[in-house]
């Protein structure tokens, strides 16, 4: 009788390839936007652009489209949590990026887990909140200063919303440079602060990487005649991402800014408010290669947005028409 050969299966990468081979994950606090401009849709899109894996965990959802917020829900802090912890004792996340937390509530969380998970870098980004009642506001705030920022690796703000918050009794007479304020993080527990967004002359604006002791990189850009909306979660999901990938802080924040800047250069307005960043810019086809990909005697394809057409007007389907959803009931 002959034996049955052993079934054998093909070799597979070994578990340090597949630490190299595959994309780190990331994992990301921040409430949903429906209309892409920031929120959990920037910190995706970005955190994949450059090559990460995002891990999302809703804390609540903003109601806004881009022109402006009109309300925000906040999701329980037990369902952010187990959303969190479920993902955290999956998969080997690397870093941590806090965005929009929504509460105090939820603040408390995010604190409790990255205490757990001490050794993963912690990268805050605090937006710019205005918009929210003043009492919700002055909650908020008092809980991330004293829950959040002793655990933050690195700081990002606008220069004017990081002032408003953390040195709120400064004489108005000169504006805080990049140290001053990093030394007033400095005193509740942060490294590092990333400030965005600072006047400088001739309409350029300088980002500022610094501790309280020295600048460590910075990074211009010329205003744009626009207003954007959505850059600041840009920024900090691709410096979560960079420094998760192992890169060192100084070199993922020049990255980081040079990122940003190419997607505010291809940014675009798809409504009737303000412009959003281009986070995959890199994959929009060159003009070249549009004219390349014409047939002989042939136009280049129209660009994606051709002068005279409405922002709100769909374009056209060739050979193919939607028919109209006018089910009656």
């Amino acid at each position: 009788m002959t034996s049955s050969p052993t079934p054998t299966t093909a070799s597979g990468p070994t578990p340090e390839e597949l630490d190299v081979a595959q994309p780190v994950c990331v994992l990301v606090f921040n409430a949903n936007d429906p209309s892409g401009a920031g929120g959990l849709t920037a910190d995706i899109t970005t955190i994949a652009s450059v090559g990460g894996h995002p891990l999302g965990v809703v804390t609540g959802t903003y109601v806004r489209d881009t022109v402006r917020i009109f309300e925000h829900h906040s999701f329980a802090d037990d369902c952010v949590d187990e959303q969190a912890r479920a993902v955290l004792e999956d998969l080997p996340v690397r870093a941590i990026k806090v965005g929009f937390a929504g509460s105090p509530e939820n603040l408390a969380v995010i604190a409790e887990i990255s205490s757990d998970y001490p050794e993963l870098p912690i990268i805050s980004y605090m937006p710019e909140l205005s918009w929210w009642r003043d009492d919700l506001l002055d909650q908020y705030l008092d809980a991330f200063r004293e829950l959040v920022l002793p655990q933050t690796s690195v700081l990002i703000g606008n220069h004017s919303t990081l002032w408003r918050w953390l040195l709120p009794d400064w004489d108005a007479s000169r504006s805080p440079s990049a140290r001053d304020l990093a030394m007033a993080a400095d005193a509740l527990g942060v490294p590092y602060v990333l400030v965005t967004g600072m006047p400088l002359p001739e309409q350029f604006l300088d980002n500022v990487l610094s501790t309280p002791q020295a600048v460590l990189a910075s990074h211009r850009f010329e205003m744009f005649d626009g207003t954007f909306t959505g850059a600041g979660d840009t920024l900090s999901a691709a410096l979560t991402a960079l420094v998760a990938s192992g890169n060192d802080l100084i070199s993922a924040t020049q990255e980081a800014l040079e990122y940003l800047d190419h997607s505010l250069d291809n940014g675009f307005r798809p409504g009737m408010g303000h412009f959003l960043p281009d986070r995959m810019f890199w994959a929009q086809p060159e003009d070249d290669e549009l004219e390349a990909e014409a047939e002989p005697g042939e136009a280049a394809p129209a660009p994606a947005d051709p002068a005279g057409r409405s922002v709100n007007e769909p374009m056209p389907l060739e050979g193919f028409v939607m028919p109209p959803h006018d089910t009656k009931h």
